[in-house]
């Protein structure tokens, strides 16, 4: 594993007046939420994300997987490489008990009291102590029988339509994951299993409509990434035939899951859903305070948006909102689908964002990246280990970021 370099970086007093010397003022383009193929991902392997980030002129990413941090040592020698700066981050998926029960939707558009969550600026090398890795290795193995039932349902399925169509958990996940084996994958291997039985596009199109239960497909057969989300949503999703309820065990309590954050180093992060295209936010989001009077009753300092998704003005309105309350806010793109889409990020239909939101994505940034440098020098970070946040010294802290990167940077 390679030895991380901020651990070798000036003290920060130091940094600090290095920086305000040679210092730019520049605000650089940040990628921070990029699922690698450690869970799912659109890109082949971990290189290609930082050779597109490279043409694209991104000098800040931040890797995102689910349950895993297995691709930290790959995406830090890549950062190296490249000379782009590393966030390592993780995602889980919580359950919050008493909207589940209030049917009140949170950051899932369809499962009341799911709840999607991201730990910031863990440490690297990637550690935890021995109970809360148990706990974190317990959800991986859940979600893992989740899958297998999956498979097994899959190929009772297309066993009826072809009993040469057969789908091996074993092989998905040699050929396709890299940790987990999660749907998109076996969306994928559903469809190439497919194409290498039949030839023809009158033939494939007579096995998805069956596979469907009756329905057409109504994706083109040449765009792989619309057919397997097509594959996904028919088969694997709620109502499908292939669907299995996750057990209750692959969720945590949002209070388990920061625990587990703070105890590898890091801040945590709500990942905020947003508009859908017909400008609707969910139960949960709908009116800002109330969300941020949720957030601070719990010490979540930090919030993340994928601006892809969403609506430029009500993107920049709710920035804004948050930014006043001094909240570490960063943009991603995920890139959790087979879509290959470019890294840098924008609003809905590719909507550029605007000089102050780059400003934030920047310093929100150069926060986690100071939190991290603090950390790999044994210091207490931006988010203390108890869950305390240093919100009086934000100013501070991107400053210290600032100077954190740059270095990097340049060497």
């Amino acid at each position: 594993m390679s030895e991380y370099i901020l651990k070798d970086f000036p003290a920060r007093h130091e940094l600090i007046d290095w920086y305000r010397h040679n210092k730019t003022d520049r605000v650089l383009e940040v990628n921070a939420h990029l699922h690698t193929p450690y869970s799912f991902s659109a890109f082949r392997n971990v290189e290609q994300i930082f050779n597109m980030a490279v043409s694209e002129r991104v000098g800040v990413l931040g890797i995102n997987d689910f349950f895993v941090a297995d691709g930290f040592e790959a995406f830090y020698k890549h950062s190296l490489r490249t000379r782009i700066f590393p966030l390592f981050n993780i995602e889980f998926i919580g359950l919050l008990i008493e909207e589940q029960r209030s049917d009140i939707r949170v950051n899932d558009p369809i499962n009341p009291g799911r709840t999607y969550f991201c730990g910031k600026g863990l440490r690297y090398p990637f550690e935890l102590e021995p109970q809360y890795d148990c706990i974190l290795r317990n959800v991986r193995y859940e979600s893992q029988m989740q899958v297998k039932e999956m498979v097994e349902k899959a190929n009772q399925l297309l066993r009826t339509l072809d009993p040469g169509l057969i789908l091996k958990y074993s092989e998905v996940k040699r050929k396709y994951a890299k940790e987990l084996v999660r749907e998109r994958h076996l969306a994928r291997a559903i469809r190439e299993i497919i194409f290498s039985k039949y030839m023809s596009e009158s033939e494939r199109a007579i096995i998805l409509h069956k596979l469907y239960g009756g329905k057409d497909s109504v994706v083109s057969q040449d765009d792989e990434a619309a057919l397997e989300n097509e594959i996904r949503a028919n088969l694997l999703k709620a109502g499908g035939k292939a669907f299995i309820h996750e057990d209750p065990d692959a969720f945590l309590p949002i209070p388990q899951i920061i625990e587990i954050i703070l105890n590898a180093g890091g801040i945590p992060c709500y990942p905020v859903l947003l508009d859908d295209k017909d400008g609707n936010c969910t139960e949960y989001e709908t009116d800002m305070q109330l969300l941020l009077n949720e957030l601070e009753a719990r010490n979540i300092c930090c919030i993340e948006l994928i601006p892809g998704r969403n609506d430029i003005t009500l993107l920049k309105e709710f920035v804004t909102f948050f930014h006043e309350n001094k909240f570490i806010i960063t943009f991603g793109t995920e890139h959790n689908t087979p879509d290959l889409k470019p890294i840098s990020v924008t609003a809905r239909s590719n909507t550029p964002l605007d000089d102050d939101l780059k400003r934030i994505s920047w310093e929100g940034a150069c926060v986690i990246a100071a939190h991290q440098f603090l950390h790999a020098r044994g210091e207490e970070g931006y988010v203390k280990l108890d869950g305390q946040v240093n919100r009086q010294h934000l100013d501070e802290f991107i400053l210290l970021g600032k100077a954190v990167i740059e270095k990097f940077l340049t060497g």
